[in-house]
């Protein structure tokens, strides 16, 4: 299966489009710009969903669900957001369907058209703030934290699966606060959730900061995300967070009566990550054979597969494989027993390395004779054996140390591919021959940022939050700088 991958090294955008369908984790839909989840990928998925949700809900966030359609008037009452989403929007325009008189087939019936259009939501700010109006009246119902998750529609030119489709799927926060303050601290506490998420779950380092003035999020006052780095040197943006102001507040005309009893709009947030968050993961670690998923995030953690020649072999077996895979399932734990009898060794081995399973067993009738068993390791495809009377115990051990070891992995990928740069001539030598993250001094506007943009084709993809500043000079301008930006050639 390995062998129907483009490699690396060869064409990396070629190999990517390979594993997502090689890994059966989706494919292109005959909806121009949809993409189809199969099961695989949507049972990934739902592990960052089960993750996250948690950890929104561990916040003190609860769910909700609002309307797909949004009205138009809606959108256009914040000025900034229906200018940054105007060109991406999906239009409603009628709502009846009818047989055309010729027989030619079916129409849009013209005499159904709407009074006003719907657009299909970009994203949610409009159709929730205008229903916060109604919720908010006191200083009492504050804060109001609320997470929904939801398609949205972002009408696209260039579609590559999960990375950037027409429709993806997602989940957006939003709440409402009393003070900037508070709503400052959320948006700051929803980064450091999804750099937690990112780190922890996905295996992978991510750098955290603020959007320049020209790349933040229409509608918000700050926006703030966090950026990783993919195997081809590229950067890919994984999820951000929003300070809103009071922009939406009084654009939708949320006030609240104070502790003072006067009355003042409420301070707001949003925050999201999408499937997008896939195409990071399969990016990040996965190589030439397959995909490579961390175990926090494997819907499967072991796969067992039997080796017999005669129906006594398969009994004594399956005896065994069954005992284990219960007893890690009490673990909590998600094992698989591939007893199929339609399909060789070889090829299961070959189809979970491609699906990434963290951990294979094998049992064949020479193990049971020895009380031990050959397990091998995905990420490193390291084989060991292990006695059989220790792998109940031993697996939860070599999973977590299989967490770790490909984070460590992307960690120290992260920092050879990290450069810091004092000079312009160096800054777009790196980028060339390199790639990656580079830090550089810049001189805060945003003729210098579109100058290198137009001239390298890389963007500040954010201003670091730690690290990084010590001040000094811009590399193209030279002017005073206060900090050094990271700086790289992005999906």
């Amino acid at each position: 299966m390995g062998k129907e991958i483009t490699a690396r090294a060869q064409d990396y955008s070629q190999w990517y489009l390979d594993l997502v369908k090689k890994a059966d984790l989706a494919e292109n839909s005959d909806v121009r710009g949809c993409m189809v989840i199969k099961p695989y990928g949507f049972s990934i998925w739902e592990k960052m969903q089960q993750g996250l949700d948690k950890m929104f809900k561990d916040t003190g966030h609860v769910n909700a669900y609002f309307p797909l359609f949004v009205p138009k008037s809606f959108l256009a009452k914040e000025a900034s957001h229906v200018e940054g989403f105007a060109k991406e929007c999906a239009i409603v325009t009628h709502y009846r369907l009818k047989n055309a008189e010729d027989g030619s087939g079916i129409m849009v019936d013209p005499d159904a058209k709407l009074e006003e259009e719907l657009i299909v939501r970009p994203t949610s700010e409009t159709v929730i703030w205008n229903s916060y109006k109604k919720w908010i009246q006191s200083y009492r119902d504050l804060p109001l934290l609320i997470n929904q998750w939801a398609n949205v529609v972002r009408w696209e030119m260039r579609t590559r699966l999960f990375l950037r489709t027409t429709e993806f799927l997602w989940q957006e926060g939003h709440t409402a606060h009393e003070t900037a303050k508070e709503a400052k601290d959320e948006t700051l506490q929803m980064l450091n959730v999804y750099a937690d998420f990112a780190e922890n779950f996905m295996a992978l380092p991510v750098y955290k900061g603020k959007k320049t003035e020209s790349e933040k999020f229409p509608g918000a006052v700050d926006t703030y995300c966090i950026e990783g780095i993919m195997q081809d040197g590229k950067a890919l943006q994984c999820g951000t967070s929003h300070f809103l102001g009071q922009n939406f507040a009084k654009a939708f005309d949320v006030q609240f009566a104070g502790r003072d009893g006067k009355l003042d709009h409420v301070w707001g947030t949003s925050w999201g990550v999408s499937t997008r968050l896939m195409g990071a993961l399969i990016m990040a670690h996965s190589d030439d054979d397959g995909l490579i998923v961390p175990p926090r995030l494997a819907p499967i953690h072991v796969v067992i597969v039997p080796i017999f020649k005669t129906d006594e072999e398969y009994e004594q077996i399956t005896k065994v494989a069954n005992q284990v895979k219960k007893d890690l399932q009490e673990k909590g734990y998600s094992v698989k027993y591939d007893n199929r009898n339609t399909h060789k060794p070889g090829f299961k081995f070959a189809e979970y390395e491609m699906r990434g399973v963290p951990v294979r067993i094998t049992i064949g009738p020479r193990d049971l004779a020895s009380g031990a068993v050959e397990v091998a390791r995905r990420d490193t495809k390291e084989k060991a054996s292990m006695k059989l009377e220790e792998l109940v115990s031993q697996i939860p051990v070599l999973l977590e140390d299989i967490q770790k070891s490909i984070y460590q992995k992307a960690l120290a990928f992260r920092e050879q591919m990290t450069t810091h740069v004092d000079s312009y001539d160096d800054f777009k030598k790196v980028l060339d021959t390199k790639g990656g993250f580079v830090l550089a001094h810049w001189d805060g506007t945003t003729e210098t940022e579109t100058k290198i943009k137009d001239e390298t084709k890389a963007t500040i993809r954010c201003i670091p939050l730690e690290g990084s500043m010590e001040k000094g000079k811009c590399v193209v301008t030279g002017k005073p700088s206060e900090q050094r930006v990271l700086f790289a050639r992005a999906y």
